[in-house]
């Protein structure tokens, strides 16, 4: 009969360590205060005598999120019992444009020098979301905040969308991440 050693845990090397996100939870009050706790520790407003509510929503997942700059898991509990479960996704740092090569003055007759042109933006905008909440914009290339009207708006580059627009359906989306709001806008 072979007996098999028990058991040992061997301490795991840190590239095989689990990546755990940050657990916010934050339950809303029947006056519609907000009780935020961020891995089960207490959350509290910025300062003293304020309270986190429904119109400071954005501005409380700005401040747990370091601007987001750090990726957190959300549960929103409703007084009725609902929970709404999300990731807010930390922004791609993205590198800062390349300055242009300094260019030599034409001093011959005939050169010409261009003025480089702007993005051609688009606005699509639509109403119904959640103050602050996380609003998707798809095809997904950018993100943006409702305000705290509860509009979100959302400008695009026409130049970086036109294949999408020319092979695609030309159609944008609005999504809120915590309503569930969706709006459809046809681009021009």
């Amino acid at each position: 009969m072979t007996r098999t050693p028990p058991h040992r845990a061997t301490p795991q090397k840190p590239e095989e360590t689990p990546v755990v996100l940050p657990h916010v939870v934050i339950t809303v009050t029947e006056a519609g205060a907000l009780h935020v706790t961020v891995d089960g520790t207490e959350f509290p407003p910025p300062s003293d005598g304020e309270t986190w509510t429904r119109s400071t929503f954005g501005t409380l997942l700005d401040t747990i999120t370091a601007d987001r700059m750090i990726t957190v898991r959300i549960e929103v509990r409703e007084t009725d019992d609902t929970v709404f479960t999300d990731i807010i996704r930390a922004r791609r740092r993205t590198p800062p444009p390349a300055e242009a090569e300094p260019r030599e003055p034409a001093s011959e007759r005939g050169k010409h020098t261009t003025k480089p042109r702007g993005p051609a933006l688009v606005e699509v905008t639509a109403d119904g979301f959640v103050p602050g909440e996380d609003v998707a914009v798809a095809v997904i290339v950018s993100h943006t905040d409702a305000t705290s009207t509860g509009t979100a708006r959302a400008l695009l580059d026409l130049d970086r969308l036109r294949p999408v627009v020319r092979d695609g359906t030309g159609e944008v989306v609005l999504l809120g991440r915590v309503s569930g709001t969706l709006h459809v806008r046809r681009l021009p």
